[in-house]
């Protein structure tokens, strides 16, 4: 991966400025690319946009292949003529956090709607829709009826659906095929819709000089429909249930490790068959991203095994991963892959050696750079070119929440290392990323706004409350650009049609 240096913004769909309490990929997501224009930045970083599952997060997403449907841009649905100006009334209770409950409630029945009268109009697009089943059917077929099965179940696991489904028996799925059908032809409706307005976003990005990064975590969770349509690449037993399960062990910020939960993968099973699942995931998101970011890398090297019964990650064992001919195979089918290996937290010198031989960017977080001495890895003066650099990630607090709760000793070295005060620490590590010989630069957007914890994405370990933050436009004036982008021309990483500012 050939990285010319640059910088951006991470910031989820979710958290654009929208009408129906929940950002999509409608006016609001080309505004923030006309933004990032203007604030001289070249890259957007989304996290993962598969339907959300447990706790709203997209990290155990129902599907790897399919979209979340409240990203789906209503506006443009009555343009087509199939909502109606009145659908268009929604009235926030707050513009800063996502009410996943009521916009889940109020969008889906919408989006019913649309799909109805879809229906009953004739029109060129249906030729695109049909095009657009038949395409998919290898990944859509079954997310649509195990969408179609987990409404009808009310979204219990489906190793409590009827067991003739639950071991997929022909003449079950038929049955099922047949019963829901119209509800199959709506989840089929929402996918289309959603992949044909982010292919317009992101032509609209690409040709102003934003390339996309997307997030594809390493597991999938074991309620979702590649799960349940691929039993025999998972270590399930005869019901369907996780003999074993992935997470961390036990470390310096958890006694017990995280038990995560995920289903692991029989990567025999899947080198028997040339990885075709993963290839075939990798050439469904390269559709959606021009780079991604894998989640977890060091997976890939060796990963956390937990007998499922554990009720915590302390009594797992390490297992080798599928390596460096697991990538190499998905290279071979994917030419233009770019890949940027998530590599946080203890990390072995077998990942590090894997990441290299591939060519992978790393990544650091300046975060982590001031709890230790000098040499701690995650100091800008230990970089080397081929690294992503980040103030934080999703994971992390924003950086004046960090900075509020960090120890003395950090508050110390950070000051010192900044030559600041501290009085606007975000800035000063937004300073910090930027002229860093790390080859991109990313910047959560709450960091840009300068805000405190409450604007934070998820807390790791936690449940409640997580991927819930938005920010409103009237937030945003117009210096913050400026600023940001004065700031990247500095340290030359703004466009060349920038750099006039110097």
């Amino acid at each position: 991966m050939e990285l010319h240096r640059s910088s951006g913004i991470l910031l989820h769909l979710s958290s654009l400025p929208g009408m129906f309490g929940i950002g999509d990929v409608g006016g609001s997501a080309y505004h923030f690319v006309d933004w990032l224009v203007d604030a001289g930045q070249s890259l957007w970083q989304l996290l993962p946009l598969c339907p959300i599952g447990y706790g709203n997060s997209p990290y155990m997403a129902l599907s790897a292949f399919a979209t979340e449907p409240l990203f789906i841009d209503l506006v443009e649905l009555k343009e087509q003529g199939w909502l109606s100006e009145s659908d268009l009334q929604f009235s926030e209770n707050n513009p800063h956090q996502v009410d996943y409950e009521r916009v889940t409630s109020v969008k889906m029945n919408l989006l019913r709607k649309a799909s109805q009268n879809f229906r009953i109009q004739r029109t060129s697009l249906h030729y695109s829709f049909e095009e657009f089943c038949s395409r998919e059917s290898y990944w859509l077929e079954d997310y649509s009826l195990f969408q179609s099965l987990n409404e009808q179940y009310e979204g219990i696991e489906w190793t409590s659906w009827e067991s003739s489904l639950v071991r997929r028996e022909k003449s079950a799925l038929e049955k099922a095929t047949k019963e829901f059908q119209q509800q199959i032809d709506f989840h089929k409706f929402i996918q289309w819709n959603f992949f044909r307005q982010f292919k317009k976003l992101k032509s609209y990005a690409n040709e102003r000089g934003i390339q996309i990064i997307g997030d594809l975590p390493i597991f999938v969770a074991h309620h979702s429909a590649d799960v349940w349509a691929n039993q025999h690449l998972f270590y399930l037993d005869e019901d369907g249930n996780p003999t074993f399960v992935a997470g961390v062990p036990p470390d310096y910020f958890s006694n017990t490790g995280q038990r995560w939960g995920n289903p692991l993968y029989r990567w025999d099973v899947m080198e028997s068959s040339g990885y075709a699942w993963w290839i075939s995931r990798f050439k469904k998101v390269l559709e959606l991203y021009d780079i991604i970011r894998i989640d977890h890398f060091r997976g890939f090297e060796s990963y956390w095994e937990i007998p499922a019964e554990e009720e915590t990650a302390v009594n797992g064992v390490w297992r080798k991963g599928p390596g460096e001919k697991f990538f190499k195979a998905v290279q071979q089918q994917c030419k233009s892959l770019q890949i940027i290996a998530e590599d946080l937290g203890i990390i072995t010198k077998e990942v590090h050696a894997l990441r290299k031989k591939l060519g992978y960017p790393g990544m650091r977080v300046l975060q982590f750079a001031f709890g230790g001495g000098t040499d701690n890895e995650y100091l800008p003066h230990r970089y080397e070119r081929n690294t992503i650099v980040y103030t934080g990630t999703h994971d992390n607090d924003t950086t004046r929440g960090w900075y509020s709760k960090a120890s003395e000793h950090e508050r110390d070295f950070v000051r010192r290392y900044c030559q600041t005060d501290g009085h606007e620490i975000h800035w000063d590590l937004i300073r910090l990323a930027l002229m860093s010989i790390a080859d991109f630069a990313l910047i959560p957007f709450q960091d840009v706004l300068g805000l405190d914890s409450s604007a934070r994405m998820n807390t790791p370990g936690t449940v409640e409350g997580n991927w819930r933050w938005r920010f409103s436009w009237d937030q945003v004036p117009p210096y913050l650009g400026n600023r940001l982008c004065e700031l990247s021309g500095l340290y030359e990483r703004c466009a060349p049609s920038k750099l006039h500012l110097l």
